[in-house]
């Protein structure tokens, strides 16, 4: 059988010259359409040429924001993406990248409204097309819970990526070596989170603190369920298959963290606009890029090229959550938290190279 995996493949089939273009094709293409699409319900809304720019550029700037907060996001997915099996590599960028974009850009925020406002789907679409700014308020004021669900989440899969006993490449060393070894104690990282919990709950008080202690509980029980499952669900595949690896668990696993980077992107859209359309083309056409991304990055090896690339994603996700955490007591602006991850990823890629360039290894 061809060792080779399913992304490989489909690069090759382009020919031997791989170029940008080709993985960011259908990324330039939904972008095109999407645009296409928000100057168009700019003209609808406004009826004037500057209403028609202002909608295309809140279009274009959303856009920019998803992919800012979302590069993370691309490297983790290729990190997982390159032990999964051909089939559950194509499962998950196409099925997958469906539910990112569909699923979390568009019915996850219509969840929210219905849950909150305790309405039917059909009245919480009328009421994002009639009345964008009560929806947009509803949207705000569960900021709470989501902000303490995705930050719990993404500080464990931060956490759980450092508090590995048998990590042995190290980025900031004085830090990581410390963390590998306190990695043997079961159950650290579980304890840390919880006192970070306990610790925001008591700086909030009231019913607010109820709120936030309840979803972070259930953001720490989603993640090890999910882990749980995960290795339940691919161990029984290995069972069928010798050859089975990073199947159905690994696609779960993907999917969830997903959903918690969208939160952070899908709450903030709505300090540009209270339109939900709009905001599901700005985010659906960043989505775009996060998947082709995500094919490069595991076709051209670039983990394994630059090694702290890895780590500055992982950084930049425990960032991430921190700051969802803080977003409970003060606003944070979403350029902070956008050009946050993407300094940490850059200073880790300079790393890389310097590490490279002294122990001469050729960049390809």
């Amino acid at each position: 059988m061809d060792s080779r995996t399913t992304l490989q493949r489909e690069a090759a089939s382009a020919g031997s010259g791989t170029s940008l273009l080709y993985y960011f094709r259908w990324a330039f293409i939904v972008t095109a359409l999407g645009l296409v699409l928000g100057a168009f319900l700019g003209w609808e809304m406004t009826g004037t040429v500057g209403g028609t720019l202002t909608i295309f550029l809140i279009c274009c700037v959303l856009a920019v924001l998803e992919i800012s907060l979302s590069f993370d996001n691309a490297i983790v997915n290729a990190n997982k993406l390159k032990d999964m099996r051909p089939e559950w590599q194509r499962r998950f960028l196409t099925w997958g990248i469906l539910i990112a974009v569909f699923g979390m850009r568009i019915v996850f925020p219509l969840l929210i409204v219905v849950i909150a406002a305790k309405i039917g789907p059909w009245q919480a679409i009328l009421l994002a097309a009639t009345e964008p700014s009560e929806y947009a308020r509803i949207m705000r004021e569960a900021h709470l819970p989501i902000a303490a669900f995705g930050g719990t989440f993404l500080m464990m899969v931060g956490l759980s990526f450092f508090l590995d006993h048998e990590k042995d490449v190290h980025w900031v060393q004085w830090l990581e070596r410390r963390l590998a070894k306190y990695a043997t104690i079961r159950g650290i990282e579980i304890a840390f989170v919880l006192i970070l919990i306990l610790t925001f709950s008591r700086l909030l008080g009231g019913e607010e603190a109820r709120v936030f202690l309840s979803s972070a509980i259930w953001g720490l029980l989603t993640f090890l369920l999910v882990e749980v499952v995960g290795a339940f669900l691919d161990r029984a595949q290995e069972t069928m298959s010798s050859a089975a690896k990073g199947g159905l668990g690994a696609f779960l696993y993907l999917e969830v963290l997903d959903a918690s980077f969208s939160f952070d992107g899908v709450i903030g859209a709505f300090a540009l606009t209270q339109n939900l359309f709009i905001i599901a083309i700005g985010l659906g056409i960043g989505a775009m890029y996060v998947r082709s991304m995500t094919i490069m990055l595991v076709d051209k090896g670039t983990l394994a090229q630059y090694r702290y690339l890895e780590h500055g994603a992982f950084y930049a996700i425990i960032a991430l959550s921190v700051i969802m955490y803080t977003q409970s007591l003060v606003h944070i602006p979403e350029l902070i938290t956008g050009l946050g991850g993407a300094a940490l990823i850059g200073l880790s890629f300079w790393s890389s190279v310097r590490w490279n360039r002294v122990n001469g290894t050729a960049e390809k």
